[in-house]
C-alpha cells in the first residue's frame, strides 16, 4: 500500500468493518438507502486500532504542534480520541450530542480551560451535522479548534459545504473515493458494480 488512505482502507475491507452491498443497499436513521454499512469494529482489532491511532497522531503533530486538548465526539470518537490524547500526552475530552438532563447536566465531559487549543477526532462524517455540534460545543465553552480529524468521509457536497461555512478545517485519514479504488482492485466488488456505488455518492438521498 502506497498511502494512508489505501492501507486504512485495506484494513477496515479486511476486518469488514465496511460492507458494500450495491443490490442490497443497508437504511440509515435518516432514512437514507446506502449501499455501504460502517460496523466501527475497528476497536476490536489490536493492529487496526493502533495504525489509525498512529497516523492520528502523526497528522495532528504535522498540522496542529500547538494543540492543548483532544477531543472525542460522542460515542464514536470517545475510544479513539482518547487512545491518541494518550499517545500525545494530552488532556483528553468528550462532548455528547446534547446535554445531559441529570446530575451536572455537562455536554463536555472532562477538565478544559478556556481558550485551549482543541484538535476533534470523529470517526466519520456524512453531512458533518453531528461532527460540528461539537466543534460548537467546544467553541460556546470558549475553546480554539484548531481542527477535525476523522477515519473517514463520504464526500457528500453537504459535509464539504457545513464545514466550510462553519470555518473548521478537516482531515481525513481515508475517503470514499479510495475505498471504492481499492475494493475494485482487489476484487471485493464487481466493475460493474462500482458505477451503482458512485453514483450514490452523488445522489444519496435519491438512491433506491
Amino acid at each position: 500500500m502506497n498511502t494512508v488512505a489505501e492501507q486504512v482502507a485495506s484494513h477496515l475491507l479486511q476486518i469488514k468493518a465496511i460492507k458494500l452491498e450495491p443490490n442490497h443497499p443497508f437504511t440509515w436513521a435518516s432514512g437514507w438507502k446506502s449501499p455501504i454499512c460502517d460496523n466501527r469494529k475497528t476497536l476490536s482489532y489490536p493492529e487496526v486500532r493502533t495504525y489509525i491511532r498512529d497516523q492520528f497522531v502523526n497528522l495532528i503533530k504535522t498540522k496542529y504542534p500547538q494543540v492543548e486538548l483532544i477531543a472525542g465526539v460522542a460515542t464514536g470518537a470517545i475510544a479513539q480520541g482518547a487512545l491518541v490524547a494518550q499517545e500525545l500526552e494530552l488532556p483528553f475530552v468528550y462532548v455528547r450530542s446534547a446535554a445531559k438532563n441529570h446530575g451536572l447536566e455537562n455536554l463536555i465531559e472532562g477538565e478544559y480551560k478556556e481558550g485551549q487549543k482543541v484538535v476533534v477526532v470523529e470517526d466519520l462524517i456524512s453531512t458533518g451535522g453531528s461532527s460540528l455540534q461539537a466543534v460548537e460545543a467546544l467553541r460556546n465553552a470558549g475553546c480554539d479548534v484548531l481542527g477535525m480529524v476523522a477515519i473517514f468521509t463520504y464526500g457528500f457536497q453537504k459535509a464539504i459545504d457545513n464545514f466550510t461555512n462553519a470555518h473548521c478545517v478537516l482531515d481525513t485519514l481515508r475517503d470514499y473515493n479510495a475505498m471504492i479504488d481499492l475494493a475494485q482492485k482487489t476484487g471485493y466488488v464487481q466493475e460493474s458494480d462500482v458505477v451503482k456505488l458512485k453514483e450514490w455518492r452523488l445522489s444519496p438521498e435519491s438512491y433506491k
